[in-house]
Formats: C-alpha cells, structure tokens, sequence
C-alpha cells in the first residue's frame, strides 16, 4: 500500500508489480507511478450488463456469469483446447480456449466465473451456444470482483511483463488511490475557463470509467477525462517553447548582422531570375532577425520548387558579406551533394568557397577540408549529419540553415547553432502545414511561409489511387513518358523487411516496374548508392 500518492515514487512499490517486475518496466520507460498512470487504455469496452445464458444469440458481444460444472483438456489437430461447460440456471454455454494448458487448474470444475467474449455457434456441431477464447475472471472474493466485467473495461497494450489483464488490475487499485489535491500544472483559472476536469479525477476515471461515461467518447479520445489530460500536453509542450524562446530572446548573438550595399550587389549578381513577392517577403522578415541582437529562429515553409533554397542562399550570401561563414545541412548525402553542386554554380561570379562534408568525403580530402573550414577559407559548409560531428570547426559562423528539418531533431539544429555559439538558425520544409498547426507544432519557431511559385512552373496536380487501381497507375506513367517528361516511384524501404511485411521496398519493386514497362529506361535511387552511382 502506498502510504501517499507521490506520483514520483518508484513503481516497484505498487501491488503487483514489486522488484523484478519494475526492473523489466524500466527497460520500457516506466519507472514511477506518473509513468504507469499514464500508460493509457488502448480501447474500452462495454461489460456492464450480466447476460443470461438463455437469452444469447449469436454475435453477441456480451458477459456471462456462472459455475463450471464440466471441464477437461483435450487435443485436436495438434491443438491443446480446453473446454467448460459454464451454467447459470437458465441454460449452459461451453467456452473453449487454445494451447493454455495452465487453465486446467486456473478455471476448474465447480470455479465461479464471468467470461466476457462474443457468442457464437457451436464450430464442433453441436447446438450449442460457445464463446471461442473468452476473457475471464474467477469471483473469488470481493477484492477480485468486478475488475475484468460487470463495468466499462479499459483494455491496455502489453507492458514489458504485464499482460493488459495483469495491467487492469492494477491500474484500476492504483487509479482508486489518486487524492484529489494531486499538484495540478494547469491553472485553475484556465482549468475554469475550458470547463475541464482537475488532473485527478481524470487520472481515476481515464482507468476507472463512471457508469455514465460515454463508451463512444472513451473510444475516441474525447472523453472528459481524455481532454483535461491532452489539454495538458499542450499546455506544457506550449509553455517549454514558451521558455525556450523567452530564454532565446534574452541571450545575445555574437553580433547582428547587416543588410550591405556589398551584400544587395553579391545578391544580383547570383540571382538568374526575379524573385516573386513571396520570396521577397520572406527574405524581409529573414533580414529583420538577422539584423537583431537576439538568434534568428526562423521556419520558412513552402511547396517543392517554391523557391526556398534560393531564399536560404541569399540569406547565407549576407552572412559571408557579414564577414562570417554559413551551414547549410541536408539529411541525405545525395541532396547534401544536389545543392553543393548548386551553390557552386550560381556563385562561380562570386569570391566564394563552397565545400562538402558527408560521410562519402574521406580521407587527406576530408582532413583538407576540415582545415579550410576552421581557417575560414571555406565559407559555405554544405553537408550532412557529418557538420554536427566532433571536430568539424568553424573560423566564424554565423548563418545555420536546415534543410527538410523535420528529419532533425531540435538536439541536431542545436549542435550545429553551437558550433559557432548562439547563430542564427533557419529551418525549411516542404510539408504543407495549417499555418495555425505549425506555430503550435514549432512553437519554438518563427514561421515564414512562400505561398507563391516563381513563374512558368507548372501547377502540381495531386490525385489519390488506392493500391488496386495500379493498372490506372502504369497507363497514366505509360502517356508521360511518351509525351516526353520522366517518373519517380517513391518506396519507404530500400529491401523488403521481415518485420514490414506489407512495406513494399525499391529493390524488389524496380524489377516490377521494369516488368511493367519494358521498353522504358528504370533507374534505382537510394541513399546506400555511392556518389558516383
């Protein structure tokens, strides 16, 4: 028993679950009572109602409470079934579980039980009513009563060596000793004002549901209970980013940077083309934290071919005529390498040194570029995870750009600002976010958003087909590449997985394509090719 609720308190204390147990949940992240109090039901069920045996009729979904008055092992088809006659005084109904043995001396002859399953017809032949595999509860004293059945359940997932009916037992005696003046994060205020529930109640009733809980609601995640605690993961995820930007805006940048007669000539002349109001637009508020004291912390979204990378491109071109160096960090060697060979063109008329860093750059010609990195003779560093590694050194950097960011954590855009202290960090992605979603998801980010396509690219036309019209697929393929213009197939494994059974892979499917379109020229890309390839 726990003498008070300390959500803190290590979980080996709880009834059922002790020393060996906790050391196996510890393995799982679970290691204090918050922890296992928010190890949540998977779904809930209805067992509310005791059903009698004479009313059932087949499909429903219902409990069942009575004695076993016949009970025996026996084997079928290399199958180990063991079989129970349950009756309640009004009729008998058998039930039948598979390869469990242990039941023999779990649920006997003469046992008082509730079994909770679906009712079907006997499979065996006889007329017979059966429940195939039921849950079930031995009534053997009031603590055991009522946990499993004759309430809306909560079923949970497996947690390292607890089965969800181990899990439910002790969720429901732990959730009964939550005390109403549990420390509550959310203000009463805001508690008020969004009529939400305290924490602990909903803590209780998310394991222990009233009888006048909605199941559809439960099932949902809409809950009362289900609410209050989403509404605090909000509100915490908001308030974390709250401080980091507060704790961004009160440590100054090595030095702000300005927009230079040098740098407005260094722009024209890299640019190939006019830039649309969007970019422009952009690349103003890019300039207004530039020229802070405080570290830029900028998301610029917008579609593929929007024109993103020209935006970060000038942005790092103010940095170098800052006199300071630019990052710019791709997640794939193959894109690390697309725009290093990019900037190299569109600044070939201009006095800067642009190099790559990935792990395919070895050897005396990593060591030399690491050198002209630290010396500062390389200005624009473009590169993978390989810029954040231990003893890749800048002379002076001042610009940290992340390409496609949500493949970074927040931990990687901050090893790269601290490689030449608190930097100016701009992130970019492609993925279309709600404006609204994006500044809660990136909380800790200003939003930027290039919502304008440069002119003559062509409008991007999405269609959805599920995987049985993949015939339509091929044809609608067949007619552009006979128009001339090219196709990319995108699979989210390189080789087929054992344990991603469905995952259809690239290597195994461009056999298939080529298969599909024998007289077309099929390619395979992924990041395991080398450079070259």
């Amino acid at each position: 028993m726990i003498p008070a609720m300390d959500l803190a308190s290590p979980v080996q204390f709880v009834k059922g679950v002790g020393p060996q147990r906790a050391e196996a949940l510890a393995r799982e992240g679970v290691t204090t009572l918050e922890d296992l109090l928010f190890h949540l039901p998977m779904r809930y069920e209805d067992r509310t109602a005791l059903a009698r045996i004479a009313d059932l009729r087949p499909g429903m979904k219902v409990s069942v409470a009575g004695t076993i008055a016949v009970a025996g092992l026996r084997r079928a088809r290399r199958l180990t079934l063991y079989e129970v006659r349950l009756e309640d005084g009004t009729g008998r109904l058998k039930a039948l579980w598979f390869n469990q043995p242990f039941l023999k001396d779990t649920l006997p002859r003469g046992a008082q039980v509730v079994l909770y399953g679906t009712v079907e017809p006997d499979a065996y032949g006889s007329r017979q009513l059966m429940m195939s595999s039921p849950q079930y509860e031995k009534v053997e004293n009031e603590d055991a009563a009522g946990v499993h059945t004759g309430r809306i359940v909560p079923v949970y997932e497996k947690l390292g060596p607890l089965t969800g009916k181990a899990l439910r037992r002790i969720l429901l005696r732990l959730a009964e000793q939550v005390p109403d003046d549990l420390p509550d994060p959310l203000p009463p205020e805001l508690r008020e004002r969004l009529a939400v529930i305290p924490r602990a109640e909903a803590l209780r009733r998310i394991h222990r549901p009233r009888e006048d809980d909605d199941l559809g609601l439960l099932n949902a995640s809409r809950s009362p209970a289900h609410r209050r605690l989403i509404l605090e993961e909000f509100f915490l995820f908001q308030l974390g980013h709250a401080l980091q930007h507060q704790a961004r805006q009160e440590r100054p940048k090595r030095a702000a940077l300005a927009i230079t007669d040098a740098a407005r000539e260094a722009v024209k002349r890299i640019l190939p083309f006019h830039l649309t109001a969007a970019q422009k637009r952009v690349l103003r508020e890019i300039a207004d934290d530039m020229k802070s004291p405080h570290p830029m912390n900028r998301l610029v979204q917008g579609d593929v071919g929007s024109g993103k990378t020209m935006v970060a491109l000038l942005s790092m071109v103010v940095a170098l005529e800052n006199g300071y160096q630019a990052a710019f960090m791709a997640p794939t060697e193959i894109l690390a390498e697309q725009h290093y060979l990019t900037f190299k063109r569109l600044l070939a008329r201009c006095p800067y040194t642009v190099g790559l860093f990935t792990s395919a750059v070895k050897g005396k010609e990593r060591t030399a570029a690491g050198e002209a990195l630290a010396a500062g003779t390389v200005q624009i560093a473009v590169g993978t995870h390989a810029l954040i590694q231990q003893g890749v050194a800048f002379r002076r950097l001042g610009l940290a750009v992340v390409d496609e960011q949500h493949r970074f954590g927040v931990l990687q855009r901050e090893d790269l600002r601290r490689k030449g202290g608190d930097v100016d960090v701009l992130v970019m992605t492609a993925t279309p976010i709600p404006r609204t979603l994006a500044l809660t998801a990136y909380g800790d980010l200003d939003v930027s958003v290039v919502d304008e396509r440069p002119p003559g690219r062509t409008p991007i036309r999405t269609v959805h087909r599920a995987a049985s019209d993949r015939r339509a697929v091929v044809e609608e393929i067949r007619r552009a590449l006979a128009a001339g213009r090219q196709a990319y197939v995108v699979y989210p494994l390189v080789e087929e997985s054992d344990k991603l059974e469905d995952v259809r892979a690239a290597t195994q499917m461009a056999e298939e394509w080529r298969a599909a379109l024998p007289a077309e020229r099929i390619g395979l890309l992924h990041g395991r090719l080398k450079g070259p390839e």
